[in-house]
């Protein structure tokens, strides 16, 4: 295959950077007052990402969202800059502005720009302040649940009318759900499934957050749901609020290469909690943590379940580990090019693609040679299934109906 034959990418992971003033155009104007806001602050280098906001009138100005008790600063580090010479150049940890920020971050026909640009037909988005999987306006509206469900609607009108609502079905919605009451998650899951979604935001370790496990049947009615609307459960790294923790003195880098181990966490506790023997028509996407670790882990499950009796729940599973993986379970890789070889023992079906923008750590703005790249030398069926194939039946894109059997008959198949 050569680089011209590369099909354009369904990028399943990157982010949204939200617009100010989203809060206010969305939620009811008795909530205005208590909204999520943006404030440009003097702020100094020693502040933290999450709730470590320290402000220093010899600072760096930097555009901060505010929201009960939490603050999230912008970083320019983590973001596409208009000045891209100077995204690259960055090794620090200075604020951001969204004057300095490419468009594309915020604005949705920016965005659809961009994605052309750099061979991308559509794109599902995580969210930014809210963190991965809208963990913050659960944790900062305790004492007034009704305001934490009309903030979690709130971004989920936007999400779905604004930032998606004239792609043409190029930007594909992402919601979060309320993670304090899994029956309201569930009935949040049906308002966004009634109007064509297929997607939804959840932590992959939803007990690190103080709310209830996935243990003991406690969101059973979420994925009853999402099994009955045929949404993808779709969990990024990081979505726990928690990382793998590090080596006393390590630098950071450290904690990026051991990204994988939150994935590879959430899916032995959702394959041993029974989950997936449960809800065998469940979808699980993990985002930005690879996928070449695959094979050891099912391997690796497998033995455990067999040889590791004592530790197994109260209902042991009519299938060993490695069977709901593959029929349950989608790694999403940029750059992973010993997944796209293993893709065989991992299932080709079990592999996406994602961009990651506008996070530099992802591809862009080269993102077609990286591709060309990460595929030279596999096989063209191999290649249209992760860059796309598998993203569109996942989630029932109107993309390539010619190729694709429906979804209804790949769920009987399993494939």
């Amino acid at each position: 295959m050569t680089a011209a034959d590369l099909p354009m990418i369904i990028s399943v992971d990157d982010h949204i950077i939200e617009p100010p003033g989203l809060f206010e155009r969305w939620l009811p104007r008795k909530y205005h007052e208590r909204a999520p806001r943006v404030e440009r602050r003097l702020i100094s280098r020693e502040s933290k990402l999450f709730n470590g906001l320290v402000e220093d009138p010899d600072g760096i100005p930097g555009d901060v969202w505010l929201f009960g008790s939490s603050a999230y600063v912008l970083r320019r580090p983590i973001l596409i800059l208009k000045d891209v010479e100077t995204t690259a150049a960055m090794r620090g940890n200075e604020p951001a502005t969204y004057d300095e920020m490419h468009p594309a971050c915020y604005d949705p026909s920016a965005r659809l720009e961009v994605m052309t640009s750099q061979h991308v037909e559509a794109s599902l988005a995580f969210p930014t302040f809210p963190r991965f999987c809208g963990q913050a306006l659960s944790e900062q509206t305790t004492d007034d649940r009704e305001f934490g469900l009309a903030c979690v609607r709130a971004y989920n009108d936007f999400m779905v009318e604004e930032w998606c609502g004239d792609s043409g079905g190029r930007l594909i919605p992402l919601p979060v759900v309320p993670l304090w009451d899994a029956g309201l998650a569930a009935q949040e899951v049906r308002r966004n499934a009634a109007r064509g979604v297929r997607a939804v935001a959840f932590s992959e370790i939803v007990g690190h957050l103080g709310f209830d496990s996935i243990h003991d049947s406690n969101w059973d009615p979420f994925f009853a749901a999402c099994e009955e609307t045929g949404t993808v459960i779709c969990m990024h790294i990081g979505s726990s609020s928690k990382m793998m923790p590090m080596p006393p003195g390590a630098p950071d880098v450290v904690a990026t290469t051991l990204q994988f181990s939150n994935s590879y966490a959430s899916i032995a506790d959702f394959v041993f909690a029974g989950i997936l023997a449960r809800f065998p028509a469940l979808k699980l996407a993990y985002s930005e943590g690879q996928a070449g670790w695959l094979p050891y882990a099912m391997e690796r499950m497998d033995h455990a379940y067999l040889h590791h009796t004592w530790g197994h729940g109260e209902e042991p599973m009519p299938e060993l580990p490695s069977a709901y993986i593959r029929r349950n379970v989608f790694g999403c890789i940029f750059a992973d090019r010993h997944a796209i070889e293993q893709a065989s023992k991992i299932g080709v079906h079990n592999l996406m693609f994602e961009v990651d923008f506008p996070h530099a750590d992802g591809p862009y703005p080269h993102t077609y040679e990286h591709i060309s790249q990460q595929f030279e030398g596999i096989d063209p069926e191999t290649t249209y299934r992760i860059l796309r194939g598998n993203a569109i039946r996942l989630f029932d894109l109107d993309l390539d109906r010619d190729r694709h059997e429906s979804p209804q008959a790949a769920a009987v198949s399993g494939s």
